[in-house]
């Protein structure tokens, strides 16, 4: 009797990963997008005790980085243990030297890999095959999928294969497309795969282990008389691999019912047009092919699985005899070559054949870019041309170099019955959670089949997300964004007037809307093109205020259940009482590790789903005019590339948008053009209750709320009201205002919470409706076109109030709401941005500060400002370190110049007394800006005048003031990848001063475990709660004795923080802040809007402790050491750990083990704090020295 199929609705990371685990013994990982969550399933799985085919769990262990990943690795597999890894991108490049060695040694075992685009002249986390193809020289095995059932149907062949040639394989298939596409699949389990394994050749590798036992020497030096033919020995096992890998798949195909080959056929079989491809594309191919195919034409495709080692027979046997023209895509960019790598391989398999094809090839889907039917019936058509074009692009306009095939307009090919839904969020607001399940219900109650995929932007919390969701009664194999969807959600009412959100939605539609307007006033608020859209269509609208009902159930922001409801609900894709008791299970699932109190607040969530109200749609809306866009002033670079990236318009730029920017140079200070609106709640400032302390100012994450200070002048031309200056002296008699950006404040509401506002009076900040303070908006622009900064009439890093008088050269960045790393980043930039150069790791830090076409990086009115690049996660205090080096060659060159000529007769005596006041300032700030305000002019002058000396020093100039050198990291760069840079690079004794960002987690991955995480914290890859304690980074740090260090956090000891900071950059000489920094992964019970009130509970209970330690003072015979912070409360350190769900979840899940871990937290804690009390009682003087 035949198995029963059994269902499955997830993503090809979790199908890979439910493979990899059958055959997996030990794991060696380190996260990185789009291939960390493969890992996490491992270690989850691993924590709930799944077992694989062996009858025992997956031994899972984090490295530090893939590079020490793939040497765990190819360890473990010396030593006898089947062995996986899963990487992408960059790290999947950092695994390449033990590649070499893992296939030089034949040790049979899997990378997992979701193809990603590698950083070329940016960074880029989404997907394509320019890393896969960095490897295909290593020895590896290269198999690919292209759709979340081929991921679970054919990662079993890589495993099974790689033990019975043993030749190792890499296991691909494309980021996000795959990765993170959701689909309703059939399932293999263990019972399936584990007859197939060879035993004998499994036996074998266990015979080869390293054992004592039996001793041999692996991995040798070998000289030049046998090296090369020792090497070409190994040629047998890779000519048996393409024999093993067919066999497995027909074996696979028996089970599945599903027919594969190395290279699979698709399409007419007398096909006289053939595209050659791998990866995702091939579904959309297919589709393609069945509408040309439809209409009387021959097209087809070959599907390459099998792509190394590369089987020219089984190429050759899959392409029809009757091809006429072949075009081959490529989903990667490698300049200077004459044309991709699968291009080139099927050119060389026809080379000297009889009657070849002609070959043409292409670029397609770099970095995600969308690849849709249209552009595929393009290739087609360029085939059917007398003389094809060659080497072309696809989905893009180049209109530099004309590589582009034109497009014809987008049509549905996805079959017939499906629907299909698009639902814009905003991201954190759980709208992406809320689809994910949804396509869950519907999968698994349902016979449809389903799919799900997720665009986001580049922000953290809080940007843009669209959720593209389609159901049909056939498999989907639409690998594209959804076009022309049958219903849209919008659940951020501001992006009304920022994305084109009714666009493709079908005649006869259905909108539902999430706002705050009712009836006559949201027909009133809705833009006319939205409107006429309605009319024209025919669209049924809805609408509800999810935001309201979220604030009356005490969810916050959070409205995505609500919206959840609302859907299914509306469109009734499954019957309503199955639908609400299917999504308060998922509720359930999703929250009950956040307690009880979340589950049912979420439960009335779906049972409020129903109170949408439809709105009726004037035909009359049909003639109205479209507004045209607002005229304004802003440069041409912001309205003709910014403004259309930020509206999701990106794809329609041409190449020759980027002319003059090919490097990838960006401007600086876009991020203040994009006024999106989105907060819920922003603070209203009273100034009857205010103290003119600026402490709002100081916590904004997005220097969002401002100190402005106007002068008699500045003061006639505006109407809001201001007060009257006591304090700071220079400042009597002037105006102050307290005024927030609404349209750039994303709501968090740390400004109103950390407010001491007037003892008697109460706060001067209420958090209230963004639409009560809309009118704020023109306040907010004249303050910033038309008040100068005051900043020079005060010592701004004197105290917190005066440091605040000084323009913010980081503001609205894309860090989440309410963010705790930003407030550090946004004070270094007042207090040093206009001499400030950063080089920053990736990481949250680097997506925040530099993610196109948002640069929160700006300038003052002189136009200087803090200059800012990003190199790579594991080597950011090496990059700092080289900016170091050039800046100290430069500016000795200057030196040299200066004193050629100081000692020349002929040089003018004022210039030489401007020449030595620089030379004997230039190491300090101040005096080399007085210096070089006086040298420059002379230097023009002489320039001028024709000295070629001064030609010289002019353009060099930009070097005369010094340099504040800053290198900002996360925990996970600084504790764990870059931490041997950032060893070597303080133990230089060069003067760099390095930010970490101590969020305790990898932040930008999700949230997984660093050496920064404390003991007993759940994290991913520590599902069970982390069982060893937090390395102390910054005692390590000073053992060398002439290293500035602090540790410092900024909602406990604000004064504190802004000490440290200071003194760090005076140093002179290399120093670390490691800035405590509460994140959105530790699941603040409290909510970010607490993030600086988080900060302050973790110093008090004596979870984080504030100290600095300047070698400065060794000179001075004092203690270096200082400890800041007050004798901790220790009977507050485990509510504190409670408060957040990062401890909280671990009492919910392991009851039994929560409370030793708690125990040997805060045990930890306080072995910590002893340490540093022994540390500051410690004498320095000369007197004990000398005993």
């Amino acid at each position: 009797m035949a198995k029963e199929k059994k269902f499955i609705t997830c993503d090809g990371n979790q199908a890979a990963a439910h493979i990899s685990y059958m055959f997996s013994e030990v794991a060696a990982i380190y996260p990185i997008t789009p291939s960390s969550t493969m890992a996490e399933y491992v270690d989850e799985w691993a924590a709930q005790g799944r077992k694989n085919i062996f009858g025992e769990t997956v031994l899972v262990q984090e490295m530090q980085s893939e590079g020490g990943a793939a040497g765990a690795v190819h360890g473990s597999l010396q030593a006898g243990a089947l062995t996986t890894t899963y990487t992408a991108s960059q790290g999947l490049l950092l695994m390449i030297p033990n590649m070499y060695k893992i296939a030089g040694e034949l040790l049979p075992c899997v990378f997992h890999v979701s193809a990603r685009t590698l950083a070329s002249h940016s960074l880029c986390i989404f997907g394509d095959h320019q890393d896969v193809m960095s490897c295909r020289q290593t020895g590896f095995a290269m198999l690919c999928e292209g759709s979340v059932q081929e991921v679970m149907d054919l990662a079993g062949v890589a495993h099974l294969s790689t033990i019975k040639s043993r030749v190792p394989f890499l296991n691909f298939f494309d980021g996000f497309r795959t990765s993170h596409e959701i689909q309703k699949i059939e399932m293999l389990e263990n019972e399936d795969l584990a007859p197939l394994v060879d035993q004998e050749a499994l036996s074998e590798f266990r015979n080869r282990a390293l054992s004592p036992e039996h001793p041999v020497a692996r991995g040798m030096a070998e000289n030049p008389d046998t090296f090369f033919t020792h090497r070409e020995s190994c040629n047998p096992y890779y000519d048996a691999v393409p024999a093993i890998v067919e066999d497995y798949m027909n074996k696979i195909s028996e089970i599945t019912g599903r027919k594969y080959g190395l290279f699979t056929y698709y399409g007419a079989e007398d096909a006289d047009r053939v595209i050659i491809a791998m990866g995702s594309v091939t579904e959309a191919i297919r589709e393609t092919i069945d509408y040309l195919n439809a209409q009387g034409q021959k097209v087809g495709l070959v599907a390459v699985h099998l792509y190394r080692p590369f089987s020219v027979k089984h190429f050759l046997d899959a392409v029809p005899a009757t091809a006429k023209k072949i075009a081959v895509l490529d989903r990667t960019k490698e300049p200077g070559a004459h044309g991709e790598p699968l291009y080139l391989d099927i050119k060389e398999a026809f080379y000297g054949k009889e009657n070849a094809p002609v070959i043409v090839g292409g670029r397609y889907g770099l970095g995600s870019n969308d690849t849709t039917p249209a552009q595929i019936l393009a290739v087609y058509e360029n085939l059917a041309l007398p003389e094809p074009k060659n080497h072309f692009t696809l989905g893009i306009v180049d209109d530099v170099t004309f590589t582009s095939l034109p497009q014809g307009e987008e049509i549905a090919v996805g079959g017939e019955g499906m629907f299909e839904a698009k639902f814009y969020g905003l991201g954190a607001d759980g709208t992406v959670g809320a689809n994910k399940n949804s396509v869950k219900i519907i999968g698994d109650n349902t016979n449809k089949y389903c799919q799900a995929y997720f665009s986001y932007d580049s922000k953290k919390s809080g940007g843009f997300t669209c959720s593209h969701l389609r159901f049909g009664d056939h498999p989907i194999r639409s690998t594209y964004l959804v076009t022309t969807p049958n219903f849209v959600a919008c659940h951020v009412q501001a992006y009304l007037h920022m994305y084109d959100v009714t666009r493709g939605l079908r005649k006869n539609g259905t909108f539902l809307l999430n706002t705050i307007w009712e009836g006559e006033e949201l027909a009133k608020n809705l833009p006319n093109k939205v409107k006429k859209y309605f009319a024209e269509n025919n669209i049924t609208v809805y609408y509800i205020n999810a935001t309201k009902i979220a604030q009356e159930i005490g969810l916050g922001n959070r409205t995505n259940t609500i919206l959840q409801s609302a859907f299914f609900r509306i469109t009734g894709v499954i019957p309503v009482d199955l639908a609400v008791e299917q999504m308060k299970k998922f509720i359930v699932k999703s929250y009950g590790k956040k307690g009880e109190d979340v589950v049912n607040k979420n439960y009335a969530a779906v049972d409020r789903g129903g109170e949408y109200k439809q709105l009726t749609v004037d035909p009359a809306w049909a003639n109205l005019e479209v507004e045209a866009a607002a005229a304004n002033n802003d440069p041409a670079f912001i309205n003709e590339v910014v403004r259309p990236i930020n509206a999701q318009d990106g794809d329609l730029l041409p190449v020759s948008a980027f002319k003059g920017i090919e490097d990838g140079t960006w401007h600086q200070g876009t991020a203040k053009y994009e006024k999106r609106g989105v907060a819920a709640f922003v603070p209203e400032w009273n100034p009857e209750t205010c103290i003119q302390c600026n402490k709002c100012a100081y916590v904004c994450p997005h220097a969002a709320i401002r100190p402005f200070v106007l002068n008699a002048d500045e003061k006639a031309g505006f109407s809001a009201d201001t007060l009257e200056m006591k304090a700071p002296a220079a400042m009597k008699g002037m105006n102050f205002r307290i005024q927030v950006s609404v349209m750039d404040c994303l709501g968090c509401g740390n400004c109103a919470d950390v407010c001491p506002g007037n003892p008697k009076l109460g706060k001067a900040l209420t958090m209230v409706p963004l639409e009560q303070e809309l009118d704020e908006a023109p306040n907010w622009e004249y303050c910033v076109k038309n008040v100068t900064s005051k900043q020079d009439l005060v010592d701004i890093k004197s105290n917190v109030k005066n440091s605040q008088f000084a323009q913010p050269l980081f503001e609205f960045s894309g860090a989440c709401s309410g963010c705790g790393e930003t407030p550090y980043v946004k004070l270094i930039s007042q207090l040093f941005g206009d001499r400030e150069i950063i080089a920053n790791a990736t990481g949250c830090s680097s997506i925040y500060s530099g993610s196109i076409p948002s640069t929160p990086y700006t300038t003052n009115a002189k136009g200087q400002g803090p200059a800012w690049a990003n190199s790579l996660f594991e080597d950011f205090c090496e990059f700092g370190l080289g900016m170091v080096l050039a800046n100290k060659k430069m500016r000795a060159r200057i030196e040299a110049i200066l004193n050629e000529a100081i000692a020349s007769e002929h040089t003018p005596a004022e210039f030489k007394e401007a020449a030595q006041a620089w030379i004997d300032g230039k190491d300090d700030a101040d005096a080399s800006k007085a210096a070089a305000e006086k040298l420059v002019p002379q230097i023009e002058a002489g320039k001028a005048a024709g000295c070629p000396s001064c030609a010289k020093l002019s353009e060099l100039s930009h070097y005369l003031v010094k340099r504040s050198q800053w290198i900002i990291g996360g925990d996970g760069a600084s504790y764990d990848i870059g931490y041997g840079g950032l060893d070597h690079v303080i133990a230089s004794g060069e003067d760099v001063n390095i930010l970490v960002l101590d969020t305790e987690v990898y932040s930008n991955t999700g949230g997984q475990s660093s050496k920064a995480t404390p003991l007993g914290a759940i994290a991913k890859f520590a599902a069970s709660g982390k069982r060893v304690r937090k390395k102390d980074l910054g005692m390590i740090a000073t053992t060398y004795g002439y290293v500035y260090v602090a540790q410092i956090a900024m909602g406990a000891d604000q004064a504190q923080c802004l000490k440290a900071i200071r003194e760090a950059e005076a140093y002179p000489g290399p120093s670390i802040i490691i800035a405590y920094a509460p994140c959105i992964n530790h699941g603040l019970k409290k909510g970010m809007g607490k993030s600086q009130a988080e900060e302050a509970a973790a110093v008090e209970c004596g979870y984080w402790h504030l100290w600095r330690f300047n070698p400065a003072l060794e000179d001075e015979g004092k203690n270096p050491f200082s400890l800041d912070s007050k004798e901790p409360k220790w009977e507050a350190f485990q509510d504190y750990l409670k408060g957040e769900v990062r401890f909280a979840s671990v009492m919910k899940q392991y009851p039994t083990e929560a409370a030793d871990l708690f125990n040997a937290c805060e045990d930890m804690a306080k072995k910590r704090y002893a340490s540093y009390k022994r540390m500051a009682a410690m004498d320095w003087s000369d007197e004990k020295v000398a005993e």
